[in-house]
């Protein structure tokens, strides 16, 4: 079972090419597990995933994989978690690391990364959660999506009543606090939801 807090995270199955990245995931991993916070990510070796994922296993720390069966060669499964679940597809893995998880961060990553950020938001701006639900931006790598959204904003398609509750932090070692902090703000709730409610 592990921790009662776990904090999904998104992030790249490449490492990228600035070393800041590999960086901060492994301190992010690290600093879960001296907050006793577990981990549910995407369940691969490679790239960032692994490295947040080998981080809090090496300090100790407890690790929920979610893998869809397909991904799960080629992504290169990770067999030390505490934790693995091979789903059917990528639906029933983003459903199942929603159900288990009390808060979501974005490491940097490609497209896979960016739209679970942009569907869990959706679900917030929706309020079908209240959880969570930090980017950080590791040198800058979100600036564009930053950028984007206030974009969005000034363009009135993210409008009053549909704002985003999502936190921008600069640095690995800002998200454990940005997480505590939230969670003393809107306590963990999900409303009805027909598809959430069978998790």
């Amino acid at each position: 079972m592990g921790p009662a807090r776990k904090l999904c995270v998104y992030c790249g199955s490449g490492e990228g090419r600035n070393m800041a990245y590999v960086d901060a995931a492994r301190h992010l991993g690290k600093a879960m597990v001296e907050a006793n916070i577990g981990l549910v990510y995407g369940g691969g070796g490679l790239g960032l995933m692994g490295e947040v994922a080998r981080s809090v296993i090496k300090n100790g720390g407890h690790v929920t994989g979610i893998i869809p069966e397909f991904l799960a060669s080629k992504e290169r499964l990770l067999a030390d978690v505490n934790d693995l679940v091979v789903t059917p597809d990528m639906h029933s893995r983003k459903m199942t690391m929603f159900a288990r998880s009390n808060g979501f961060v974005a490491l940097p990553g490609g497209l896979g990364t960016l739209e679970e950020l942009a569907e869990i938001s959706t679900w917030a701006q929706l309020g079908q959660h209240s959880k969570p639900i930090i980017v950080c931006n590791v040198a800058g790598y979100w600036d564009p999506l930053v950028m984007l959204l206030d974009h969005m904003r000034a363009e009135q398609f993210i409008r009053e009543g549909l704002e985003l509750a999502m936190d921008v932090v600069p640095d690995a070692e800002s998200v454990i606090p940005a997480f505590e902090q939230r969670l003393r703000l809107t306590p963990d709730r999900v409303a009805a939801h027909p598809i959430l409610d069978k998790m």
